[in-house]
């Protein structure tokens, strides 16, 4: 007969191999389970693959059926990333019913409700950027190529897309702003018209006449070429300076890109420039007027006299 320490030892080991045995069995199970499924999984990424075929069929389709004769082109974008995602959705769907037994969109959808609180939430600025990029599309308030001003920012749009905008800078950096500072907050386009206007400030001496003045600035305005023929410009008298007087000199341009405003601000102030000159027209600089009848600059002069008197007198002893 079996001592107690024997007997425990030998149920300890059966333990052991029917855990084992277990662990084993439940490994070979997933196995061949995995090794069985293996068809619907390649069958699933075919399915993947042959839908995101689609969607890229589907984009070119509309860029070319509505790409070359709409004039809303955000429009088309809106056609084409809308739709596409939809089509990469229903066949990731598709592909899922056939990948994992069973799965139904039912499921996914009673899912995605049962989260749809901690979703909303952890996803919100997300959202609203989508939202309003989709908003930004449809509306279209400026286009791919305009020049735009937002925030602290200027450049011109390289590209819209659902989440965000970029732009690009001036100076050649590339910004990107969520779409929804850009629905939210004023916005400026520089190229929504194709006229602009420019002004550029002018003084004149006191002693000028400014009747004169205008007419050599006008004059001036008709010999730069970019300036447009198609608006009158002005020149009006604006304020007394301190050392001259204030002119304002308006005129527009055909193009309102950044690169024809700075270009056509340079020739204009190099042709005023050249008239005034001609014409004998005084462009002061800051004048300052000390009076020196005033009581305080007398008693700065005699102190200063004071002290100098004592150096004087040593230079006449030696």
């Amino acid at each position: 007969m079996p001592t107690p320490d024997v007997s425990r030892l030998s149920n300890t080991l059966t333990d052991g191999v029917t855990v084992y045995q277990q662990v084993v069995y439940t490994t070979q199970d997933l196995a061949s389970g995995f090794i069985e499924r293996i068809p619907y999984f390649v069958a699933a990424l075919i399915v993947l693959g042959v839908f995101w075929l689609l969607s890229i069929i589907f984009k070119k389709i509309v860029h070319k059926l509505l790409g070359s004769r709409s004039r809303h082109q955000n429009l088309v974008k809106v056609f084409q990333r809308v739709g596409g995602a939809l089509i990469i959705f229903i066949g990731f769907m598709i592909a899922m019913v056939i990948a994992v037994p069973g799965f139904t969109p039912a499921k996914l959808i009673g899912a995605l409700g049962i989260g749809s609180v901690a979703i909303g939430f952890a996803f919100k600025d997300i959202f609203q950027n989508l939202l309003s990029g989709i908003l930004l599309l449809l509306s279209e308030p400026f286009r791919i190529g305009d020049q735009i001003v937002s925030g602290d920012y200027e450049g011109t749009v390289e590209d819209i897309k659902i989440r965000a905008t970029t732009i690009k800078t001036y100076d050649g950096r590339q910004v990107v702003i969520p779409n929804s500072d850009l629905y939210t907050s004023a916005l400026t386009v520089n190229t929504a018209y194709k006229q602009r206007r420019l002004q550029v400030a002018v003084g004149i001496g006191y002693e000028d006449d400014i009747e004169a003045a205008k007419a050599e600035i006008l004059r001036a305005l008709d010999k730069a070429d970019s300036v447009s023929t198609k608006a009158q410009p002005s020149v009006i008298a604006t304020g007394f300076g301190g050392s001259s007087i204030d002119l304002t000199v308006r005129w527009f341009i055909e193009d309102g890109t950044q690169a024809n405003k700075v270009a056509s601000i340079h020739q204009v102030i190099v042709e005023i420039k050249k008239v005034l000159d001609a014409a004998g027209v005084n462009i002061p600089f800051p004048i300052r007027t000390i009076d020196l009848s005033d009581p305080s600059v007398s008693a700065i002069v005699d102190k200063m006299q004071a002290q100098q008197a004592p150096a004087t007198d040593q230079q006449t002893a030696k």
